[in-house]
């Protein structure tokens, strides 16, 4: 009878904690996720990031993103990713009510806020605090809402960016099959370079050749005017490091016309007409060199080891003679 009992009580009390957990569960769940607007990347037309009171301004122009109100053009690729983010905002979980935000990195001192216009309406505001310990989530708050909520995503580190980090470090681009003339010069050598495409002499065997008589082939050579042939290798390099050139940084409180006596200039000619010139450093210990370019408004700073791998010697361009070259001449 004793063990009976004992076993109607040990039920009793499974079915009393089961119940607790049960409505404990929901109790938890029991709320509703703010309904966020959707907002179209297409129709953002400017960006405010604010951080300790100071505020970083993105405005779109004829589909360029620049950086108000200097009007430095901003990085493309990161203004792209922060339209993606805004765009695809999506609250996951409720987190905390207690208005506890330091714990969330969304105090005052370390809280990002991020708002989003189209034309003059306002359409997204979220504040941004750390990442959560799963790293699949961010924690944030909407508009006026003080409570905090997951983000689905990693992605404060899109937003907490400096203006240096914000512009877009483009030093000169351009498509390498448009260029047709290459001028080198350092201090008083140059050496001038223009394209040229030759035929090439196809060894065809005498039963195939009747079969394709029309069969040709070419080859771009590049040389100068008195008939000295390139490096082809060492040209073809530079005109690679060329096409596609990013700098560190930008020289700050100096304009392009601050800078006269380049240590090393290359001129290219095609389509359009680009130029790049490189400075002497600005400090004894310095670990880059100032340039300017054709296709950036602003001066900039290019690493040590980026400017010695651009400025060859303009002689060093030139394909060797050929030994017993000379002497058959005099000959």
């Amino acid at each position: 009878m004793k063990i009976k009992k004992e076993y109607i009580m040990l039920v009793a009390l499974i079915l009393a904690l089961s119940l607790y957990l049960f409505l404990r569960k929901q109790d938890r769940i029991h709320y509703r996720l703010p309904k966020l607007p959707r907002v179209a990347r297409a129709d953002i037309s400017k960006i405010e990031i604010s951080k300790k009171g100071t505020a970083i301004i993105l405005s779109k122009k004829d589909n360029i993103w620049r950086i108000a109100p200097q009007g430095y053009p901003a990085d493309a690729g990161k203004a792209e990713n922060m339209l993606n983010a805004i765009e695809k905002l999506t609250l996951t979980a409720l987190v905390s009510k207690s208005k506890n935000y330091c714990r969330y990195d969304l105090d005052g001192g370390k809280k990002l806020t991020v708002k989003a216009w189209a034309g003059d309406v306002l359409e997204r505001e979220f504040a941004i605090g750390k990442i959560a310990p799963s790293y699949r989530h961010t924690f944030v708050q909407v508009g006026g809402d003080h409570r905090v909520y997951h983000a689905s995503g990693n992605f404060r580190g899109v937003f907490d960016l400096t203006l240096d980090n914000l512009r877009d470090k483009t030093a000169l681009r351009f498509e390498k099959s448009d260029i047709e003339q290459i001028k080198i010069s350092k201090g008083r050598e140059s050496v001038v370079f223009g394209r040229k495409v030759v035929p090439v002499e196809i060894k065809v065997d005498k039963e195939v050749e009747p079969l394709n008589p029309s069969a040709s082939k070419t080859e771009t050579l590049w040389e100068t005017a008195k008939g000295q042939k390139a490096d082809e290798a060492k040209l073809d390099r530079l005109l690679t490091t060329l096409s596609n050139l990013r700098c560190s940084n930008y020289v700050k409180h100096r304009k392009k016309e601050d800078f006269a006596e380049a240590l090393y200039t290359v001129q290219l000619r095609g389509v359009q007409e680009y130029s790049l010139s490189i400075f002497e450093r600005l400090g004894k210990d310095a670990k880059t060199y100032p340039a300017i370019s054709s296709t950036n408004d602003y001066p900039f700073f290019l690493q040590e080891r980026q400017a010695k791998k651009i400025m060859i010697d303009p002689r060093e361009m030139l394909t060797k003679p050929e030994q017993g070259a000379g002497k058959r001449e005099k000959d």
